[in-house]
């Protein structure tokens, strides 16, 4: 099987490890990100939380906001669940997995801020929400329209194609724009702004790097399905 291409994108070809149907390849490129993912998520893991300092307005006094353990526990986790599903999606050969790993990384977006007891924090958290739900639809069907046209979601196979067809231009476009609103970057970052308000900053690293591993994967497939060299 000629996947050379894949070298060329990111590098040398490092090897392959097939799992039945899920398929992961490494390339410098990709070992990279996935090794920044899970170094950040290691961080993540022995790190404990930071105290926020918030100044009133009209007077002199601060007031410090602290997380609480129960929920320092449960952020914690889920930041930990994010740093693996963003780890996946680097390596993964597979389109359908890409796209499970970027879903299950908006809900645990969600969920790393949805503990917080802010009423800004917790609306921008559900319109963030709102905007990731509805980009499930392009995400899923992109991913449907490239198997429709192709015959197959493997990155592996898809990239000997010498060819590209409107149908797989069309939906790699529409797996971008999934993506985009999963990961929550422009032009839905708006919906989300607020979230990073809260207090526990560990944790609210971890949905920065993903939403920028994730785009930068995500080139990697556009180029992969649309060969534009």
């Amino acid at each position: 099987m000629d996947v050379s291409i894949l070298g060329g994108l990111g590098g040398q070809l490092l090897g392959i490890i097939p799992l039945g149907d899920i398929v992961f390849y490494f390339t410098p490129f990709n070992l990279f990100m996935c090794a920044t993912a899970l170094a950040f998520t290691a961080l993540i893991a022995i790190s404990q939380t930071e105290s926020q300092v918030e100044a009133e307005f009209g007077s002199l006094r601060d007031k410090e906001v602290k997380v609480g353990k129960e929920e320092f526990k449960i952020r914690r986790f889920l930041a930990i669940v994010c740093g693996l599903a963003t780890a996946g999606a680097m390596v993964t050969g597979d389109l359908f997995d890409f796209t499970l790993f970027v879903c299950l990384i908006g809900i645990v977006n969600i969920g790393i801020v949805a503990a917080v007891k802010q009423v800004d924090v917790l609306d921008s958290a559900f319109q963030y929400g709102l905007i990731a739900m509805m980009a499930s639809l392009p995400l899923f069907g992109g991913a449907a329209l490239v198997l429709a046209s192709t015959g197959t979601i493997s990155l592996l196979q898809i990239v000997q194609i010498p060819y590209t067809t409107p149908m797989m231009a069309l939906g790699s476009i529409l797996v971008f724009l999934g993506v985009a609103g999963e990961s929550g970057v422009a032009p839905f970052f708006a919906t989300k702004a607020e979230m990073f308000r809260t207090p526990g900053s560990p944790f609210l690293l971890i949905i920065h790097l993903s939403s920028l591993l994730v785009i930068v994967r995500m080139i990697e497939i556009l180029l992969i399905i649309n060969k534009p060299f």
